[in-house]
């Protein structure tokens, strides 16, 4: 049975069959929805008491721990006793409701959003309906007067108001002006401030043929404006009046670029489904196609394209054609940069169905669909100690240069750089492979594999300190990222930015930590949690580790996949050395990534400071083949500095621990 969660309005919860699921008390409710706001992070349970009460009785922990049993018996009715909890989970000092984000609404309401800037104006429209559907009332109702619910519901609501505005800009690009002129007068008057939605309003109304009422309008919003809060209307509500009084050919729906855009889209799709049969299975591949456009819209088109991506894999295989369940896996060949899987669950079952399909095709045929379908397993496989990856990279990269193919050659390119991390100071070979994919895509215009091979050889130039070169990639990447409309780009090149204050000291350390809080907030919404959690915490440690500060943090510190090696250092930090040394022996190998050598130059500070010395001489000879670079730089987006200077304090510890 899976659960879900409604927080657009009073916070409730339904079952599998969609009947309401008694939540007891409002303690019981309060618990739940905070943890809800805190989006699958653990909430310690100090911060429950001190959000749930003002002046917490002497056994409010236990009061806690009281609701948090009571909301399991009533989310996981059928779970056995002593069985673990699977979705309202204890990890470390509290807990975290392990929602998947289909099953809250307020999450799915932000993917709805966000996918339907990505759809033509008929598919948009019936999303933003389907989704404004789901407000019940205000976000989070009853705890309104929470503090710990304001920053979720202004921005829960603003979305809400973006959504609405959206939708009307969508009615008006399928002339249906009169349909979006009652909903955008309700919302003026609710919400007087917002001048786009006065130009939507004034533009509806003119395009109904009621040019003085649209005139009247923008009179209207300009006295409220002035009156109200003492600013001036911008250019756009401007410039529309004027142009209502000049018949500005324009404001005509078949002459706006935009609209004329999101018309030949409408039509060519309305002439697909006509042309091409339903259930016919050209539709699989027209679909990867489009997800492959997707991906690289931004953060909601990728988290659609990996969603949709497995249900087109699984449709494929189910009509058991091999042929074309290869085409459907190599067709998404979206460019990767990050060595973390954003979904490793979904990453292993993409790779099980490319080595089924593998297996399943006639031999000696069909070279170039073998090549893709090895590319995406080397793809897939990033992160992974499998032997498996780089050995499907290789064969992908010879089968391409034989058959003379510069796309598939370029697809192949990018999972040997996904298993270049084989070892320490592997930058000059990274390197290498972005300057062929550079020149490669550049020949033959493939220009996302060209962005790409820019952003690595960004990555490459930091590691070996030569900020300059690094500087000319992103400078590369960004006018093509603009060109082309790829708005992903810009969080590795804003990340960058930040990376080369820090290595290059120009500016105090105030400064480069509010570049990372700016580069941080751009991967809100991006569409990449294997890049995003935790990364924030990790490049301020190493900024704090650099200028010889102590690596502060509380509870509240969510350092995702980066935690163990954190912890010790955090807890050397507190005077709490015991338990640090028990930290540094459990301490994992850090995977083969783009942060190896900072994970272990992590490792490495913490083990001189404790004195362990089989740490030390495993991390010493891990780091060794990286004496040249700068430790973390090249991911393009933190560093601990040259790695010969970790490497000289661990000689000079080694030689004074026995």
């Amino acid at each position: 049975m899976q659960v879900a969660f409604g927080v657009l309005g009073p916070v409730v919860a339904w079952d599998g069959a969609g009947s309401s699921i008694a939540l007891k008390g409002p303690r019981h409710r309060a618990v739940l929805a905070r943890l809800i706001v805190a989006r699958r992070r653990v909430v310690p349970v100090t911060r429950l008491v001190e959000d749930l009460w003002e002046d917490p009785p002497l056994g409010a922990v236990g009061a806690v721990r009281t609701f948090v049993a009571a909301l399991r018996r009533t989310l996981e009715p059928q779970r056995p006793p002593r069985a673990p909890a699977r979705l309202l989970v204890t990890e470390g000092p509290g807990y975290a409701l392990h929602a998947e984000p289909g099953t809250v609404d307020a999450w799915r309401f932000e993917q709805a959003v966000a996918a339907a800037a990505t759809l033509p104006p008929q598919h948009a429209l019936a999303r933003l309906e389907d989704a404004l559907g789901w407000w019940r009332g205000p976000a989070y109702a009853e705890f309104a007067d929470e503090i710990w619910t304001h920053v979720e519901r202004s921005r829960l609501a603003e979305l809400r108001l973006h959504a609405l505005e959206r939708r009307a800009e969508v009615r008006l690009a399928l002339g249906l002006a009169a349909q979006a002129v009652p909903d955008l007068d309700a919302h003026v008057a609710e919400h007087p401030w917002r001048e786009d939605a006065w130009r939507l309003l004034a533009l509806a109304l003119y395009r109904t043929g009621r040019q003085g009422d649209a005139l009247a309008v923008l009179r209207r919003a300009r006295t409220l404006l002035v009156e109200q809060l003492g600013v001036d209307p911008g250019p756009r509500l401007r410039r529309l009046e004027a142009d209502i009084l000049n018949h500005a050919r324009h404001l005509d729906p078949a002459a706006a670029p935009a609209d004329a855009a999101d018309r030949v889209w409408a039509q060519a799709a309305a002439a697909y489904d006509r042309t091409v049969p339903s259930g016919a299975r050209a539709r699989l591949e027209s679909t990867v196609g489009l997800l492959r456009g997707l991906a690289v819209t931004g953060g909601g088109g990728l988290e659609a394209a990996r969603r949709h991506r497995g249900a087109a894999i699984t449709a494929a295989e189910e009509l058991g054609d091999a042929e074309l369940t290869a085409r459907v896996i190599g067709a998404y060949d979206v460019p990767a940069i990050w060595t973390r899987s954003d979904d490793p669950e979904q990453a292993a079952q993409i790779v099980a169905a490319a080595e089924r399909t593998l297996t399943a095709l006639p031999p000696g045929a069909h070279d170039a669909a073998r090549a893709r379908l090895l590319a995406t397993i080397a793809l897939e496989s990033r992160g992974t100690p499998s032997a498996r990856g780089p050995q499907a990279a290789r064969q992908a990269v010879q089968i391409a240069r034989g058959l003379d193919d510069p796309a598939l050659l370029a697809f192949a390119l990018n999972g040997v750089f996904m298993q270049t991390f084989h070892r320490a100071g592997l930058a000059p070979r990274r390197d290498q492979i972005g300057a062929e994919l550079v020149a490669l895509s550049a020949r033959h215009g493939l220009v996302t594999f060209e962005v790409l091979g820019h952003l690595i050889r960004l990555q490459a130039r930091s590691a070996l300190a030569d900020f300059s070169g690094a500087d000319g990639h992103a400078a590369a990447a960004g006018r093509l990222a603009e060109t082309h409309e790829l708005p992903l780009v810009g969080v590795f090149t804003q990340w960058y930015g930040a990376l080369r204050l820090a290595a290059t000291r120009q500016t105090s350390a105030a400064e480069v930590e509010a570049a990372y809080q700016d580069a941080a907030a751009r991967l809100n919404g991006a569409g990449m949690p294997g890049l995003e959690r935790g990364l924030l915490p990790l490049a301020l440690l190493c900024l704090r580790l650099r200028h010889a500060q102590p690596a502060q943090a509380d509870e509240q510190t969510d350092w995702g996949f980066y935690e163990p090696w954190a912890r010790p250092l955090v807890l050397l930090s507190q005077d709490r050395r015991g338990e640090a040394t028990a930290a540094l022996r459990r301490l994992p190998d850090p995977p083969r990534d783009l942060l190896f050598e900072a994970l272990w130059c992590l490792a490495a500070r913490a083990a001189i400071a404790i004195g362990d010395r089989e740490t030390m001489e495993r991390a010493h000879t891990e780091l060794i083949p990286a004496t040249a670079e700068l430790a973390g730089a090249g991911s393009g987006l933190l560093t601990l500095g040259p790695v010969s200077k970790h490497l000289d304090d661990l000689a000079t510890a080694l030689r004074h621990t026995h």
